[in-house]
């Protein structure tokens, strides 16, 4: 075990042997951490806190009461094997969170990379992969193995099937199901979830100037509404929108290999 001088424990947490806390760390009462854990400078676990398994946390992350951090996989897959758990810096898991390691077959590691936000009951599932600037609502749930990209807004009780891409920047409604993959700047609603247009707002918040939202809102539309399939009107676009580094990001997530298929307005389209 190693513990920082400057952590503070409260005598009714229970941190086992092999754990490494960094400096500043304080851990509540009846917190748990386990022996394979490392917490980073300036952590915080409030009281009854669970950070268990393969778990490695960054600097300044907060985990509040009854979330469990670094629990098995959840997959019948799952024999045992030593799998892990990596969260960036600046990260809130607020009451009933849980992010559970990574599968042998997926990879072995889930990720967590800085600056998200997880409120009350949301899950993150093995194998994910989650980037920066992340609000995930409550009880928002992540299957297996779903990416999200940086800055995407999960509204309340929407559910992301496995295997599942969200791209930089998109927003997600409440009670939404997220059956197949949504485009960066992509706003998704409804059960089953249909693309209803960009993330405007969002966009217009990152700072992104209004000729080039017009610009994405115009690819947009002849990327769904052209006369081809998605795929071939966006690569028929594609010299078009050279030098519109949004568009073309589009372009790239739509081009890419994926397990599943594109969210649409026309699913037909697809």
């Amino acid at each position: 075990m190693t513990i920082s001088s400057t952590a503070r424990i409260h005598p009714l947490a229970l941190v086992e042997d092999g754990a490494v806390i960094g400096d500043n760390v304080t851990i509540g009462p009846f917190a748990h951490v386990g022996s394979k854990v490392v917490l980073g400078e300036g952590c915080e676990l409030l009281g009854h806190a669970v950070v268990i398994g393969r778990t490695t946390l960054g600097r300044n992350c907060k985990i509040h009461p009854t979330a469990v951090i670094g629990g098995d996989p959840q997959s019948v897959h799952h024999a045992g094997e030593d799998t892990s758990l990596e969260i960036g810096d600046n990260c809130t898991m607020r009451e009933g969170v849980t992010i559970n390691t990574g599968t042998a077959g997926g990879g072995g590691r889930t990720i967590v990379g800085n600056n998200n936000l997880f409120l009350a009951c949301s899950h993150v599932a093995h194998d994910c992969r989650l980037g920066n600037d992340i609000i995930m609502s409550n009880s928002v749930l992540l299957a297996g193995h779903v990416t999200i990209e940086d800055r995407v807004i999960l509204g309340g009780g929407c559910a992301v099937h496995q295997f599942s891409r969200i791209g930089r920047q998109a927003f997600v409604g409440g009670l939404s199901g997220v059956s197949y993959d949504v485009i960066p700047y992509g706003m998704l609603n409804g059960n089953p979830g249909v693309l209803g247009g960009l993330n405007v707002v969002g966009m217009t918040r990152a700072g992104i100037e209004r000729a080039t939202i017009h610009r994405v809102r115009r690819a947009y539309k002849e990327i769904f509404e052209g006369e081809d399939s998605v795929r071939k009107n966006a690569e028929k676009i594609r010299p078009d929108y050279a030098d519109c580094k949004e568009v073309i990001e589009i372009l790239d997530f739509i081009a890419a290999d994926a397990d599943r298929a594109l969210s649409s307005p026309n699913r037909s389209k697809g």
